[in-house]
């Protein structure tokens, strides 16, 4: 994209115009949390102040305009995935939330003694939720390694694969590493084996187009705030043969069909697993993100994003002292670097002081530091609104930094 092209869908920001200890914003906190376009803030304040409704079993016609205008937004999100049918559509509060629901309502087949397939680069949403199944029924967690540019061992994946493995779970793309994972490759080996996969996309959907029939997997999440949209809200994918199979997750209002005080009936899907008054303003808001990122195309934000990543890291590696976690063939828009050895937070107090905002910690992924040895990170991430006069806004800050540290 060229400049004018940026420069236009960044006015669709307000925020980015903000100061920052008297100076320009730049914003590269973007796997944590993208901002959000103005199209999606106008249409929350439309629904609030002109739809405003509780969803189904209203006959009303603000319910069943809000109920129409929720229902419609789950089409878009099944298109945008490629689902076959909106019964594999499930709205969730997010990724993490999904994940759980996976792990306990189709985790509840599992047995003692039964294996899960993670790898070390997972999120602690992608691990915990497992930790609390094996402490419920005594399943086992095997871990798959990564080399020493933080691309996962593919022959160590395949070789833990045995007639015990029950699930294997990964993600897209890692938060810390920005690697891009095989995920195609990895879900039809485990399919070969029998074992059903699911796929953490948070990282992924903001930056990648999402095809979950291609993929294949059985289960894929992710997150709206990641993808321009509004906080709270994510999707499970499922697909239908297992979704119809599981246990609901949660118990109340909207997954039932009858209720009596000797038994209850459930709802069909997707409402089994969509318990209680959902963020309905939430999720149809979600689809103006959807127009905003299909409007300006996957492939050019993805073209652009990767154009921001070599353009930095590229000149970060000639900056003495620095060192990069993370440099795979296959690598999304996220940077983790340290410098000498410095506390990451020390840095990133530094570079918000040049008005820089990036992450620093343990990114949710302490089973990944503890393999890289290291405390935490920097993390700067890129988003379609960065620019590369903002890159070398970063980078002069950092150099600044590097000289207060030493």
């Amino acid at each position: 994209m060229d400049l004018a092209e940026i420069e236009a869908i960044r006015r669709e920001f307000p925020i980015l115009g903000r100061e920052i200890a008297g100076r320009r914003m730049v914003y590269l906190d973007n796997s944590a949390t993208s901002q959000t376009p103005d199209c999606v803030v106008k249409e929350i304040t439309r629904l609030y102040t002109h739809e405003k409704a509780n969803v189904h079993r209203g006959v009303h016609t603000l319910s069943q305009e809000m109920t129409d205008l929720q229902e419609k937004s789950r089409e878009h999100v099944r298109k945008y995935i490629n689902a076959s049918s909106i019964e594999e559509v499930i709205f969730t509060r997010g990724t993490t939330e999904a994940i759980n629901l996976v792990a306990a309502s189709f985790g509840s087949r599992f047995k003692a003694g039964d294996e899960v397939i993670l790898t070390v680069m997972e999120h602690h949403a992608n691990i915990v939720p497992w930790q609390l199944l094996q402490n419920r029924t005594g399943i086992v967690l095997r871990v798959v390694d990564i080399n020493d540019r933080g691309e996962l061992d593919i022959d160590q994946y395949r070789s833990l694969f045995n007639e015990k493995t029950v699930m294997a779970s990964f993600c897209h793309v890692s938060n810390v590493l920005g690697t891009i994972n095989p995920v195609k490759e990895m879900t039809e080996y485990a399919h070969s084996r029998g074992v059903p996969v699911l796929i953490d996309g948070a990282q992924a959907s903001p930056h990648l187009s999402i095809d979950v029939a291609d993929l294949d997997c059985d289960f894929y999440v992710f997150s709206s705030h990641k993808m321009y949209g509004p906080t709270g809200i994510g999707v499970l994918y499922g697909k239908k043969k297992w979704l119809e199979e599981m246990p609901p997750y949660q118990g109340g209002g909207e997954m039932i069909g009858k209720v009596t005080f000797e038994h209850t009936t459930f709802a069909d899907l997707p409402f089994k697993f969509e318990a209680g008054t959902p963020d309905f303003i939430g999720i149809a808001a979600l689809s103006k993100a959807l127009d905003f990122i299909e409007d300006v195309g996957m492939e050019r934000i993805a073209s652009h994003e990767h154009e921001l990543l070599e353009y930095t890291q590229k000149r970060m590696e000639a900056i003495e002292g620095v060192k990069i976690y993370g440099t795979a063939k296959e690598k999304d828009a996220v940077i983790s670097f340290l410098v000498g050895n410095s506390h990451p937070y020390d840095l990133g107090l530094l570079l918000d002081k040049q008005g820089v905002e990036v992450r620093t910690g343990h990114h949710c992924a302490m089973p990944l530091m503890d393999r890289l040895g290291i405390p935490g990170t920097v993390r700067a991430s890129f988003a379609v609104y960065n620019t590369l006069e903002e890159a070398d806004m970063f980078l002069k800050a950092l150099q600044r930094a590097v000289a207060i540290l030493e």
